[in-house]
Formats: C-alpha cells, structure tokens, sequence
C-alpha cells in the first residue's frame, strides 16, 4: 500500500499546476501517489497530465464542473494511502513536507494530522519574508507553541491557526469525519477543522515552514464575495459550542456574516433578503445596518455608486 496519498484538484491553472507537481516529485519522501482531480478544466490540462510518465501520477478528469468540494472528495475516495494531504494547484510543497510531517505521525500513532507554517509566494514563484511574517501572526502561529495542540478547538476555530493544504492527516481520521462537506464552494476548509476539533481528534503543529502559499490575482474573481459569504452563514450556522467563549464568537461572527451579506444583496439588487440578513446581523454593528437599509431605499440602478461612495467615505 502507498504511504501517502497527495491530492492536487485543479481548475483551469495549466500555467501553475506543474509547479505543484514538480515540487512533490522532488519530495524527499518517496513512498507517494499524486492523485490529479480536474473539475472540468477548459485549458490545456490533460495534455500536459498526458506528458507525465510518472506511474505515481493518477488522473481524474470530471467532464463538467462538479464544483469545488466535490472535486476534491472525488480525490480523496481514490486515494489509498495511509496518509493524506490536499494542497491547491496553485501551491508548492517544499521538498522535506513529506519526511517532516509524516516522520511525526509514524512516531506517534494518537496524533491525527500534522499542520505547518508555510511561506507566502508570488505569481514568480519569490518567498516574501514579510508577508510571510504577517501571515503567520494574523493567523496566530507565531504564538503556537510546537507540538500537539491543547486547545484545538479554540485554535482551529477562533484563531484558524491550521491551514489544509499545508497539513498532513491520517486518511482513516478524515474518513471518520467524513472529510470535505459535498457542495460547498467555500470555508469547507474551516469546516473540516472544527468537525475534527469536535471529534475529539489530536493535532500536531510544526512551525517550520515547509508549504509554499501562492497569492495572486487570479484568486479575485468577480462577484466572489456573495457565494463567499453565502457559505460562510451555512458553515457558522453548522455548530453550536458547548464553550461559552466558542459560541459568543460564533454568534459574533455569523451577526457580521449576515450584516455582510445583507449589504451585497442589496447592492445586487435582491432587496428583500438582504433586508432581512441586514435585520439578523444588527448586532455586529447598528449604524451600517442602518446605512445599509437607508440605502436599500435607492433605486436599484443608482445603488452601486451609492455603496461605492459609502466605502470611500469610510476608508
């Protein structure tokens, strides 16, 4: 049996998906099988696929697109590794993530998955030390301490410290979890965190950097932020926590969801529902919910301008 089974779904990045390639070809761990999920891809991606001569290398190809977490179920139920690992195709693993990750899982079989920090990349392939940096305090693994995590709850939900593509699992523990949520888009990432977080499972942060996160422009499609916030709601209405602390928060954040959401609705025109979101989410912040309602009085026509000025104003 393969040892590790690294998942890489894609969409439309022939460009970027060598690069994810190449660096688990060039893994010091050996014993892997890359399993290559296409979501229906419209670019050049099977040709390139078809010039890899690799046997480790497996290939979905989906003939339409079944949308993002599906996608990548459809890689986790082929892989047969004893180890997993999905990471995007616009991402790179540095060469020691596989003999780091799973040299702490094959010493210690209570611990469920092994997270790292990870470097932030440019379109150029260029680490960028400071953003790296601010990266790593904005999601609070500055102050992670290494080893296995006491407080995971707290730290995959409030802090969301764990990054999926930068983290190596035991299939048999995403399995009984059930792994990705189907048809979802969005936060299925944070998803997963808190279920296992909720499962009891046991978490090991490694603090080196040893994933490569890419940001670049084509991460800012248009008209994002509406199935974004969408799936956010439905991701922070899942739970409720036993913590009084947890769930403060998490009533905090889905207020701000809504209020959030409320407001692109009504600037996209869908008046009635972001009303009502509005409504729900006033708490987060009376005075935009205000705003937002004032503005939902505009004709639909004039509304862009009239937000785009209200942002303007509150930079």
């Amino acid at each position: 049996m393969t040892k590790i089974s690294i998942c890489i779904p894609t969409f439309n990045r022939v460009k970027l998906l060598p690069f994810a390639i190449e660096s688990v070809l060039q893994q010091s761990y050996k014993d892997f099988e890359i399993i290559i999920c296409d979501d229906g891809s419209r670019d050049g991606t099977p040709k390139l696929i078809s010039q890899y001569q690799d046997s480790r290398i497996r290939y979905i190809r989906h003939s339409k697109n079944i949308g993002k977490s599906n996608n990548m179920r459809s890689g986790f139920e082929a892989a047969s590794g004893e180890y997993f690992i999905k990471f995007d195709d616009d991402d790179r693993l540095t060469p020691d993530f596989l003999t780091r990750t799973a040299g702490i899982l094959d010493k210690d079989s209570s611990i469920d998955f092994v997270g790292t920090n990870h470097w932030i990349i440019d379109i150029n392939n260029v680490r960028d030390e400071a953003k790296t940096q601010e990266n790593s305090r904005r999601w609070g693994r500055n102050n992670l301490p290494e080893g296995v995590v006491e407080n995971l709850l707290e730290v995959v939900f409030v802090q969301q410290s764990f990054q999926v593509g930068a983290t190596l699992f035991r299939r048999r523990t995403l399995e009984e979890v059930g792994f990705m949520q189907p048809n979802w888009q969005n936060c299925e990432d944070n998803d997963l965190f808190v279920r296992l977080g909720l499962a009891g499972k046991k978490g090991y942060y490694l603090s080196e950097l040893l994933m490569e996160y890419r940001v670049h422009a084509e991460q800012q499609g248009i008209n994002r932020a509406i199935p974004y916030l969408s799936d956010k709601l439905r991701y922070l209405n899942s739970y409720k926590f036993d913590s009084e602390k947890l769930e403060k928060i998490r009533l905090q954040r889905l207020a701000e969801t809504q209020l959030l959401l409320g407001l692109r609705l009504i600037e996209n025109g869908e008046t009635q529902k972001g009303r009502e979101l509005i409504l729900a989410g006033k708490s987060f912040s009376h005075t935009t919910a205000w705003t937002g309602l004032g503005l939902s009085l505009l004709p639909t026509g004039v509304r862009g301008k009239a937000f785009e000025l209200v942002r303007k104003a509150r930079r």
